[in-house]
């Protein structure tokens, strides 16, 4: 394992974190664009831009990606190093000061932290986007009993969010107690929940008058129109259900100005034909007299401009794997006054009479989704259909959706002081320049904890054990074989040629462990200890051994005896 670094010397780290990156994660040119991967790249090149560091690191299992990387930050004017981790060597971690995960799965870098370092060698941080999926929500579980610390993270987008993986800690806390018979005065150490939301790159969404006139002509939108737009995944089980805002819609034209036509661009992508088909289906039995526009929000020219057409967004978020929302902040950069649902991190970012409208939401109390959780759990319903039939008893009310949107279709003064508003407030506090700075202090903050801690009372855990679900196989299947090698065990040579020993070393049986083996020379230095007509016991040969045949010494010789080029016996034995 080698030395481990001293983490009291990495005080005076600047905020830096190495990315765990795999591109999936990054990228919005994927099919099925979600909001992860829109928040993904739009946080990487914010650390590229505004993160200030000496040098960017990244953790990669594949060096494909680690180029990948390196070409994003090129991309967007990075001149330094770019320095890459791979998994298999945590320890190197510890110059950095910190792992920065794209979700919630802190766990494993934990336990490998655990098994190779040192507790306090580094830092394990992760971010939380959906967490009502089984994944996310097994991994906030496994918080209570993987190796966390205090200067572990798990960054909350919101405070909704925190509050939720608040109540799931304490429920499942509260099992294990039970099961266990633990005292409750009995507490694991949890990482901390900072909340820190996602950010935008305000400059991209400055107005664009050249944009704004191309895109109504496009679309045959008069001056004196008015145009409500929605951006993001166009899915009514998963996302946010249209017919509040359908109906609402219908409901305000008489607010429209003599002669203009009221224009809902749904700016997205369908799920699948039947999604499409639902869609279309809708639009004219809620909405007849409002004219309709679907755009594919995929193609990066839509997704860009089409901020620029619209004089009002609205965005009606009634489902549970929602967490914080990041097109209402970019559509306050864009200066549109918002109306959208009281609903998880929407309650923090749009300020109700400033920024634009949050429309009250009802839903069922507990316990009246058990049966929907069983069902999921059992396996019988899928997570889609799980969220779908929980945003069924989700309602937003229509009435207040209808006046918000005549008071900003009936005053265009209204929406330019709101859409004001929400411009200078997304520059404040969402822009990626002061959120990549919240990561920055936390990290610092994260250093600082595991500084004060100074290393006191840390004992290496037993190699091979350390993390139970992971074990050495040679311990936990330590009663298979008749006997295990011991420096009291015997080994004679049996006479076989060197050039046996290299064809089997080569061939297709042998050749896929090679990483796991010693190599072909380690083989022949550990055979050649062993000369023929001779019994010598293992302890014998470590003797006979310097320091680097030493430490392959019983690997090699289990191999060879598995091949026949030495045979073992116990102590004692003929």
């Amino acid at each position: 394992m080698g030395t481990v670094p001293d983490p009291r010397a990495e005080v005076g780290l600047t905020g830096n974190a190495a990315i765990y990156f795999h591109p999936e994660g990054f990228d919005t040119s994927s099919p099925k664009l979600m909001g992860r991967h829109a928040a993904g790249e739009g946080f990487l090149r914010g650390w590229f831009r505004h993160g200030g560091f000496d040098a960017l690191h990244c953790q990669v299992g594949d060096m494909r990606h680690a180029q990948a990387f390196g070409a994003e930050a090129r991309a967007q004017g990075w001149q330094g190093p770019v320095n890459v981790h791979r998994p298999d060597q945590p320890e190197t971690l510890s110059s950095v000061g910190a792992i920065l995960l794209p979700g919630p799965n802190l766990g494993h870098q934990a336990w490998h932290r655990r098994v190779r370092v040192r507790p306090d060698a580094y830092s394990v941080v992760g971010l939380t986007h959906t967490t009502a999926s089984v994944s996310a929500l097994e991994s906030i579980g496994d918080l209570l009993v993987a190796p966390m610390e205090e200067w572990d993270a798990l960054i909350c987008t919101s405070e909704a969010v925190k509050t939720m993986v608040v109540r799931t800690l304490s429920d499942q806390a509260g099992y294990l107690s039970e099961r266990w018979s633990a005292p409750v005065s009995i507490k694991p150490r949890l990482p901390q929940l900072p909340v820190i939301p996602l950010g935008v790159d305000c400059d991209r969404f400055l107005p664009r008058p050249d944009q704004r006139r191309g895109w109504r002509d496009r679309l045959s939108i008069a001056d004196k129109d008015v145009v409500v737009l929605f951006v993001g995944r166009l899915s009514f089980h998963a996302k946010a259900h249209p017919m509040a805002m359908y109906a609402a819609l219908q409901n305000a034209l008489p607010s429209l100005p003599q002669g203009a036509r009221l224009h809902l661009i749904e700016a997205g992508w369908f799920g699948g034909k039947h999604i499409q088909g639902a869609f279309e289906q809708t639009v004219p039995m809620l909405c007849p007299d409002v004219v309709h526009h679907f755009l594919d929000g995929r193609e990066p020219a839509v997704r860009d401009g089409i901020w620029h057409a619209a004089d009002i967004f609205c965005s009606l978020s009634d489902n549970i794997q929602e967490t914080f929302g990041l097109t209402p902040i970019e559509a306050m950069a864009a200066g549109l006054p918002c109306v959208v649902s009281d609903w998880n991190g929407y309650k923090e970012t749009v300020r109700h009479g400033v920024d634009g409208f949050r429309i009250p939401t009802w839903m069922l109390p507990p316990p009246m989704g058990a049966e929907i959780a069983a069902r999921h759990a059992f396996g019988v319903d899928n997570y889609d259909l799980y969220c779908g039939k929980s945003c069924q008893f989700v309602g937003v009310d229509v009435g207040a959706t209808t006046r918000a949107f005549q008071a900003l279709i009936a005053d265009p003064d209204l929406r330019q002081r709101m859409g004001a508003a929400g411009r200078q407030r997304s520059r404040e506090v969402f822009d990626w320049r002061m959120v990549i700075g919240a990561y920055k202090d936390l990290m610092t903050d994260l250093s600082a904890r595991r500084a004060a801690r100074g290393g006191d009372g840390w004992k290496p855990p037993t190699p091979g054990r350390s993390w139970p679900l992971r074990p050495d196989p040679f311990w936990s299947f330590a009663h298979y074989p008749t006997h295990l090698l011991a420096a009291a065990c015997v080994v004679q040579a049996t006479g076989l040629p060197l050039d046996r020993l290299a064809e089997i070393y080569a061939s297709g049986m042998v050749s896929y462990a090679h990483a796991a083996l010693p190599s072909l020379d380690a083989l022949k230095q550990v055979l050649a200890l062993v000369p023929l007509g001779q019994r010598l016991t293992i302890a014998d040969l470590a003797g006979r051994c310097d320091t680097a045949t030493r430490s392959t010494l019983a690997p090699a010789l289990l191999f060879l005896a598995k091949y026949d080029f030495i045979r073992l016996s116990p102590s004692g034995d003929a």
